[in-house]
């Protein structure tokens, strides 16, 4: 079992963390694109996809789980904090108290729909991603990546809009957001592809490294299990 842990995948990590904290304190802003309506956590939230792929790709699906759990200890840690910087009290001389509460009060709800859309989204994503390699034995990287995103898009979507919003915003818009969400995320991967196989091939090459998840133990939970 190695348990070594190189620079490039703690840059990809830091990276993953990055990109899923920025995108969650985007989310709280909805905004039109065309047709469709979407959240400005649109523009970060599809990178945390791609790397998750190239972890599971590279990597394999056991430091996988290990930067999903990374990740979601960071937006927890994010939200409580920020809750307590909300509720100190400000200095008088200080003017921007309704504005940073109007930026930063996200309701338990919605960070409670997060975290569990999060978690469920991106564990069936490199689930997905894990399997289909050993069943193609390493074979169209394209078609693994693409349908494990849209998947885990799907998931992700289909849990924090209705738990975040339901009641709140019209039902049209939350089944609106659902779709728009994972259609555009996807096309937003496969956008992306030339750049997400030349870093994977690139990471092959200098790890020296791809894995095939033969008889692992898939349980979310064992992160010990490295």
């Amino acid at each position: 079992m190695n348990r070594y842990v190189s620079v490039r995948f703690l840059l990809l990590s830091v990276i993953f963390c990055s990109c899923l904290l920025l995108a969650n304190i985007l989310e709280v802003k909805i905004i039109r694109s065309g047709f469709f309506t979407v959240t400005a956590g649109l523009m970060l939230f599809p990178v945390t996809y791609i790397i998750n792929d190239c972890i599971v790709e590279v990597w394999g699906y056991r430091k996988s789980r290990l930067v999903i759990w990374l990740g979601f200890a960071t937006n927890l840690i994010a939200a409580i904090f920020t809750w307590i910087a909300v509720v100190l009290p400000p200095d008088p001389v200080w003017g921007g108290q309704a504005a940073f509460e109007a930026i930063f009060t996200v309701t338990p709800r919605i960070t409670l729909a997060s975290l569990v859309a999060f978690i469920a989204g991106s564990f069936v994503n490199a689930y997905i991603m894990s399997r289909m390699k050993v069943a193609s034995k390493g074979r169209r990287f394209s078609l693994r990546a693409i349908v494990s995103t849209l998947a885990g898009e799907g998931i992700d979507s289909l849990i924090f809009f209705p738990a975040a919003f339901w009641g709140i915003l019209p039902e049209r818009t939350i089944l609106n957001l659902i779709i728009a969400q994972a259609v555009i995320k996807t096309l937003y991967e496969i956008a992306v592809l030339p750049v997400t196989i030349r870093v994977v091939k690139l990471m092959k090459k200098y790890e020296k490294s791809d894995i095939y998840d033969n008889s692992i133990s898939y349980n979310i939970l064992n992160v010990r299990d490295l």
